[in-house]
């Protein structure tokens, strides 16, 4: 059935899709760059494994990184695309981990794609009694006659 409106879909099923993700991350794996060698006198390739991005998987699949977003919530693409932004992220936190690959762009990176967040965690009371937000602790009556009469 024809889409009645819009454009049509990039994939007609999740294999096809498939094909372009493995094609992807096989070119990640096995990228190789020209350097230039002065021993040799001369540019000599060698292995560079490109990391593992989402906005570069979008690109080798012909869409914007939001529309390979949109497509993960086609239910027949949903696991497809769960599986390679799972790859995806381990590749970033990965980095995130090795001192040589590190950089605060992972960070980014994991808090824009995969929603990762800083967490923080303070315990605020008084008395053994949680503060109420926006809320002050002001003594009654009672207990201000009572600091005016010991003065």
């Amino acid at each position: 059935m024809p889409n009645p409106v819009g454009r049509p879909p990039l994939y007609k099923s999740p294999e096809d899709m498939q094909k372009i993700i493995d094609e992807y991350f096989e070119w990640c794996d096995n990228r190789a760059v020209k350097i230039w060698d002065d021993t040799k006198k001369s540019e000599i390739m060698i292995s560079s494994p490109a990391p593992y991005t989402m906005s570069g998987l979008a690109r080798r699949l012909g869409m914007s990184r939001r529309t390979l977003v949109d497509y993960a919530n086609k239910d027949e693409f949903l696991l497809t695309i769960k599986e390679a932004r799972n790859r995806v992220e381990e590749d970033v936190e990965s980095r995130m981990n090795e001192k040589h690959t590190f950089t605060p762009g992972l960070i980014f990176n994991a808090k824009n794609n995969f929603d990762w967040k800083d967490k923080s965690e303070q315990d605020i009371t008084s008395g053994g009694k949680p503060i109420m937000g926006g809320s002050a602790y002001v003594p009654s009556d009672h207990s201000l006659q009572e600091d005016t009469e010991t003065k």
